[in-house]
């Protein structure tokens, strides 16, 4: 029998729905750009907004190889920029022809759900942020593997919630058992799977454990942002079955649409009842067109699972050959590195070589993270780390001076 998640204290609809707003504009939603752009600022960057010769002082430099935001090299395909044609010219209007109902609709149809457990948002940070806002409180907590994806941390401290961290199994799986024991109180319970930054693995076993064994009232929230990148089996259909939890979808990974926005929060209606109060923009009519086309397209998500998983094999390889340390057995566009050495200022030296690579997490201060790229960017990446790594430790400690600004400070 699925346990509703009870409701809070009854608010006038109006005052309510202020509080929300208020809440929501407290603090900035994190994306995994935000962050990734964080890490690559330097103290000598000119003030954010300087425009230097019409063009964004964060601009990278011509030629940069850009594997530091877990980006896919490859554009959203041809079906989606065709999409995006046809509509564009529909721009003055908000939804002339229904793009985002269709798109709904499609993705409901393929997944075995109901169009009313799925809600489009232009990607799939709103709904994270929303999510904890909604389900996480000063008595209600925030509980996240780590590393993991940070942008939930932000939100929780938004919503005064307390954020729990429990460390990755030794394998880098989220160790569910210790995450549900971790608060008798907790409101969420995140597991981002694959996992960013490791790019691992959790069963959907254990994930099921954890549904079936989590604090009464609480809600687990399923990030699959990068599901599509592994042959793993998604937990949509335990959505469908009325479970307590929230799956968030985006279309910025395996399908290329980072800069073009899309995405969902699939769960039950009266749980996604409760992130409406935080507000929702309108969803862009080339974004739904350009996500339904790509959902069309029957060939795209296994080849570009073999194009990204064949690089990154590639890329692992000759790290390993080579004699470097990969942290665990990353099956997306991303993995770790750890380096042996102050980790920003490796990231620091490789910039210095015009190779933007990911950031750190302060468990693993050692560790690097490095998104896949096309096979002539890791070849780059590949020539580039050896230098740095082939340098002495203590000259890279020149570098850790200019290396990455947490602007946003410490979780």
């Amino acid at each position: 029998m699925t346990t509703r998640i009870s409701d809070e204290p009854a608010l006038g609809r109006r005052s309510f729905l202020r509080g929300a707003a208020l809440i929501a504009a407290a603090a900035p939603i994190m994306t995994e750009a935000s962050l990734a752009h964080a890490a690559a600022q330097t103290p000598a960057a000119p003030p954010s907004g300087m425009a230097l010769h019409g063009q964004s002082p964060n601009t990278p430099p011509p030629g940069a190889v850009l594997i530091n935001a877990n980006e896919n090299p490859l554009g959203p395909s041809k079906a989606a920029c065709d999409a995006i044609a046809r509509v564009a010219p529909l721009g003055g209007r908000y939804d002339l022809n229904g793009e985002t109902d269709l798109l709904v609709r499609t993705f409901a149809a393929q997944n075995g759900l109901k169009p009313e457990y799925v809600i489009p948002y232009a990607g799939s940070s709103e709904p994270l942020h929303y999510s904890v806002l909604a389900f996480t409180s000063p008595t209600k907590s925030f509980v996240t593997a780590d590393p993991s994806y940070e942008a939930g941390m932000y939100a929780a401290k938004t919503s005064q919630a307390k954020v729990v961290k429990v460390p990755l199994t030794a394998d880098c799986a989220h160790d569910v058992k210790a995450m549900v024991a971790a608060d008798a109180q907790a409101g969420v319970i995140y597991i981002c799977n694959p996992n960013n930054p490791t790019g691992t693995l959790t069963t959907k076993q254990d994930i099921v454990w954890a549904l079936e064994n989590k604090p009464a009232g609480s809600i687990l929230l399923v990030d699959e942002a990068y599901i599509h990148l592994t042959e793993a089996p998604d937990t949509l259909d335990l959505v469908a079955q009325g479970k307590d939890l929230i799956v968030l979808r985006t279309f910025s990974k395996i399908y290329g649409m980072a800069g073009i926005r899309c995405g969902f929060a699939v769960g039950r209606p009266d749980l996604l009842e409760k992130l409406k109060p935080f507000g929702q923009n309108a969803m862009p009519i080339t974004g739904s067109a350009a996500a339904r086309a790509s959902l069309e397209d029957a060939s795209l998500v296994p080849t570009r699972r073999k194009i990204i998983g064949d690089t990154r094999r590639d890329t692992i390889a000759w790290l390993k050959a080579n004699g470097y340390k990969v942290i665990g057995d990353p099956q997306t566009n991303c993995f770790m590195i750890d380096t042996g050495r102050n980790g920003k200022a490796v990231f620091a030296a490789m910039k210095a070589k015009n190779v933007l690579i990911g950031r750190t997490w302060p468990i693993w201060p050692n560790a690097v993270r490095v998104s896949v790229g096309t096979p002539e960017e890791m070849a780059k990446f590949k020539v580039a780390f050896k230098e740095v790594m082939d340098a002495k430790a203590t000259a890279l400690g020149d570098h850790v001076q200019h290396a990455e600004l947490d602007y946003f400070g410490t979780l």
